[in-house]
């Protein structure tokens, strides 16, 4: 079905209030039958699931969760998506595909979802993203390596001049902590976690009734502290962080399962001896010290926005200032916290930001790099005004970015568009470098190399899983 218009984005409750005026929905024996709750779950997906949606591309919208029977009326603004009901199978399933219009505007378009059968409303957002055509390849000398599957984050170590790199993976299951010439990306070491105990271990992808089998700790975030030669990482999927040595990738301290929720991102502070870990879909930082190993501290940090919550994901350093930044991908805020007394010192809110996830710190500039996935863009806000002085379309699923303090240029990753984006201090893009696929994170060795991991759609996926390699000419 081709879509009749789709402009620009509608205030929610203008939506919601013609939606309930369509003439197309089959009137019930009374107008306000018992309420029910809706409990499933809409989603909206391109032709490639790899790939971003755009104006003139298919998509396809997917509903799951409703009751077998249930009919669905889809409608953008006051145009109906659905030349007739969609009507739930036996799985509690619906599908409807659009072709959008060539004319479509980019951002996130709120959708009515209208069901009967029983009677229950919900919105979700249709997100249509701008195409940003690949650029500057020609500015970067770049060296890509095929790497372990699962890849997630890397991070530089001064003392051990070395690559560490973060790999899970759950089909089949498996993790890795790798350790990498940064010249030529080749392991010169690996090690496989030790494994979660059985009453912690994950029941991803099992059949009702089956037990999961052994399952190492999974390593995500990670990130190096080169006073005690050690590097950290983060066990999201097991709640959990592990210390290792630099060297030879033994284990100094496996934290028991539960020690930090959803554990994300991790980051050390060697001048205080602190390492700092965001618990993400919660408002905590959680401090531990590396000398002792121990937990000592949890900054909560509370949303500077009536009723909002503060939900964190990335966080960035000034050691020289005493600040950790954190950003929240619901709020749309960012945090700075003083280091000295564990305590929220501001929480600035990030106009134009949606789903904010990544952020750096330009310390000659004073200025904080945010990324954020729903609105494709990177903010760059002035910390002392906290004015945002650039918003720039970087592409779709903004997710990480790192600032090189060598060409001073940001680099930002595309997750749903598998580019990296390289942004000048001016706001202007450099460059848009094609990472492949699903392009995940980024980071720098502070000698002007920026390092960049992607993700596979699958073992067969030629173009996922590599470690990059990205240097200015």
């Amino acid at each position: 079905m081709r879509l009749p218009d789709f402009a620009a984005p509608s205030r929610r409750l203008s939506l919601v209030l013609a939606a309930l005026l369509v003439p197309a929905m089959a009137i019930a024996d009374t107008t306000f039958p018992q309420p029910t709750d809706f409990a499933g779950r809409f989603r909206v997906a391109g032709s490639n699931p790899a790939a971003p949606v755009l104006a003139g591309g298919a998509v396809a919208i997917h509903g799951s969760g409703l009751v077998p029977g249930q009919r669905v009326t889809l409608q953008r603004g006051t145009t109906v998506l659905t030349s007739a009901p969609l009507v739930a199978d036996d799985k509690g399933a619906v599908r409807l595909d659009l072709d959008l219009p060539a004319d479509a505007a980019p951002g996130l378009h709120p959708v009515v979802a209208l069901l009967e059968g029983p009677s229950m409303t919900t919105t979700f957002d249709l997100k249509i993203s701008q195409d940003v055509p690949k650029s500057g390849a020609e500015l970067f000398d770049t060296l890509a390596v095929k790497g372990a599957a699962g890849l997630y984050q890397s991070a530089y170590g001064a003392a051990s001049e070395a690559l560490f790199v973060t790999a899970s993976n759950f089909r089949p299951v498996g993790s890795l902590l790798q350790k990498l010439d940064p010249a030529t990306l080749a392991v010169l070491a690996e090690v496989t976690p030790g494994e979660v105990p059985v009453e912690n271990r994950l029941r991803y992808g099992l059949a009702p009734g089956e037990e999961p089998g052994p399952q190492p700790f999974a390593v995500f975030g990670v990130a190096v502290d080169d006073s005690k030669g050690t590097v950290w990482v983060t066990n999201t999927a097991h709640n959990s962080v592990a210390v290792y040595n630099q060297s030879d990738l033994s284990l100094v301290k496996q934290f028991p399962a539960g020690e930090v929720y959803h554990s994300r991102d991790v980051i050390v502070d060697a001048t205080r001896g602190r390492a700092y870990v965001s618990a993400s879909a919660t408002n905590g930082v959680h401090v531990f010290d590396t000398e002792t190993l121990e937990k000592i501290a949890v900054i909560e940090i509370a949303s500077g926005k009536r009723g909002g919550e503060f939900s964190l994901m990335s966080l960035a350093l000034d050691t020289a200032g005493g600040q950790l930044f954190a950003v929240s991908r619901i709020s749309n805020e960012l945090a700075v916290l003083n280091l000295d007394t564990n305590s929220v010192a501001k929480v600035l809110p990030l106009p134009g930001a949606k789903n904010a996830s990544g952020v750096a710190f330009d310390a000659e500039a004073g200025r904080v790099l945010i990324a954020a996935q729903d609105s494709d863009n990177l903010l760059i806000l002035d910390l002392a005004s906290g004015e945002v002085v650039h918003n720039v379309t970087t592409g779709a699923g903004a997710l990480n970015v790192a600032l090189d303090p060598v060409s001073k240029l940001a680099f930002v990753s595309n997750r749903v568009a598998g580019t990296v984006t390289v942004v000048s201090p001016a706001g202007e893009v450099v460059a848009n470098l094609d990472n492949g696929t699903y392009a995940n994170h980024v980071a720098v060795d502070g000698k002007g190399n920026v390092f960049a991991v992607n993700k596979s759609t699958d073992a067969e996926d030629a173009r996922g899983d590599h470690v990059t390699r990205y240097r200015l000419k």
